[in-house]
C-alpha cells in the first residue's frame, strides 16, 4: 500500500508518521509531502530516513490514501487533485468538515457513513473528537438535549509557533508571538478568530460538528474555548442535559465499556483526568462525574485527551484502518 502524508514535517504530520509506525499500518511505500521549501528534507519512518517530496510528486505517485495535515487552504487546493487521481483523502483540516456529502468521522461512533464512493473524509476538530468519544454512548442511551462546554486547550493546538512562544516565555526569552498576549501564567479566552455572533470559530466547530456526527440537529450546544499554558492535551468541562433520566452507576458502566475511553474517576483518592495523564496516549479520559443538582436530568463530566494523537493523527489513521478492514481501500 502506498501512503502519502501531506504536511509531513509539521507537528501533526510527524505524529501521523509515528502512529502509522506504532499501529503497524501496512505502508509499503511512504510519500511524506510538504511545501516546496521543505522538499528534499528527510523524515524518519521505521528507523530509516525518507525524502520529503513536493505535493505534486505525491499526487503523481498515485497513493492509495493521503493523510492531510497541512491547513485548510492546502486541503482545498490539493485534496480534489488527489481524489480525481483515485486516492482516498483523509483530511485533518477544517476545509471539508461541514461540506454536504463529505463524511465527518470518529470511527468508534460513525464509521459506517463512509462508502466506497467517498473520495474525501474529514477528520473532526480535536475538541469535538474527545468530547464525542465520551458523550456519544450516553446520547444513544439517554438522548442529549443540551450541551454546555468549556474547553481548556493546550498551545500545541495552535501549532509549533505557540509551543515556542510558551517555552520562550518560561525561559525569559523574547521571540515570535503566536498569540496577541503572553500565554505563560495566563489564560486567553480566544481559540481561532471571532465570528459575527460573538463566538469564536473553535466554539462553533463544537456546535456544528457535534450535530453532524451525532446526526441530530436538535441538540442545543453552547461553548467557550480557552487557551491555557499547557504544552499538550486538551481538557473540557461538559454539562449534559438529557432527554431521559439517567442512573449514575449505569453511566459509569457505559463509559467503562466504551472502547477508546478510560473512566478515571475517584475524587476520594484525587484521581481525575489531567493532560499529564493523557500525554502520548490514544485514549480519552473521563472523570469528575456528578449530577448537576441545579438542573433535572443533567450530568457534569471532565474530559481530557492528547489533542495531537486522538484529536488529530490517531483518529485519521483509525479511519484508514476502518476503510482497509471494510475493503474500501484497495
Amino acid at each position: 500500500m502506498k501512503v502519502a502524508v501531506v504536511g509531513a514535517t509539521g507537528m501533526v504530520g510527524r505524529m501521523m508518521l509515528k502512529v502509522l509506525e506504532e499501529r503497524q499500518f501496512p505502508v509499503d511505500r511512504l510519500f511524506p509531502a510538504a511545501s516546496e521549501r521543505s522538499a528534499g528534507r528527510e523524515v524518519i519512518f521505521r528507523g530509516k530516513p525518507v525524502r520529503v517530496v513536493s505535493v505534486m510528486e505525491a499526487v503523481e505517485a498515485v497513493p492509495d490514501v493521503a493523510l492531510f495535515s497541512a491547513g485548510a487552504a492546502v486541503s482545498k487546493e490539493w485534496a480534489p487533485v488527489f481524489a480525481e487521481n483515485g486516492t482516498v483523502v483523509i483530511d485533518n483540516s477544517s476545509a471539508w468538515r461541514m461540506e454536504e456529502g463529505i463524511p465527518l468521522v470518529v470511527p468508534e461512533i460513525n464509521a459506517s457513513v463512509i462508502t466506497a464512493d467517498t473520495p474525501v473524509i474529514a477528520n473532526p476538530n480535536c475538541s469535538t473528537i474527545q468530547m464525542l468519544m465520551a458523550i456519544a454512548p450516553l446520547h444513544r442511551e439517554y438522548g442529549i438535549r443540551r450541551l454546555v462546554i468549556s474547553t481548556y486547550q493546550s498551545v500545541s493546538g495552535t501549532g509549533v509557533r505557540a509551543v515556542t512562544q510558551l517555552e520562550n516565555e518560561r525561559r525569559g526569552l523574547s521571540g515570535e508571538m503566536a498569540y496577541p498576549y503572553p500565554i505563560d501564567l495566563n489564560c486567553i479566552p480566544q481559540c481561532d478568530i471571532f465570528l459575527e455572533n460573538g463566538y469564536t470559530k473553535e466554539e462553533m466547530k463544537l456546535v456544528n460538528e457535534t450535530r453532524k456526527i451525532l446526526g441530530d440537529e436538535d441538540i442545543r450546544v453552547t461553548a467557550t474555548a480557552v487557551r491555557v499554558p499547557v504544552t499538550a492535551g486538551h481538557s473540557e468541562a461538559v454539562n449534559i442535559e438529557f432527554e431521559r433520566e439517567f442512573d449514575l452507576d449505569r453511566v459509569r458502566a457505559t463509559l467503562s465499556d466504551t472502547p477508546g475511553v478510560i473512566l478515571y474517576d475517584n475524587p476520594a483518592e484525587t484521581k481525575y483526568p489531567m493532560p499529564l495523564i493523557a500525554h502520548d496516549r490514544d485514549e480519552v479520559f473521563v472523570g469528575r462525574l456528578r449530577r448537576d443538582f441545579s438542573q433535572e436530568k443533567s450530568l457534569n463530566m471532565w474530559v481530557v485527551a492528547d489533542n495531537i494523537r486522538k484529536g488529530a493523527a490517531t483518529n485519521a489513521i483509525q479511519i484508514a484502518e476502518y476503510m482497509l478492514s471494510a475493503g474500501l481501500l484497495k
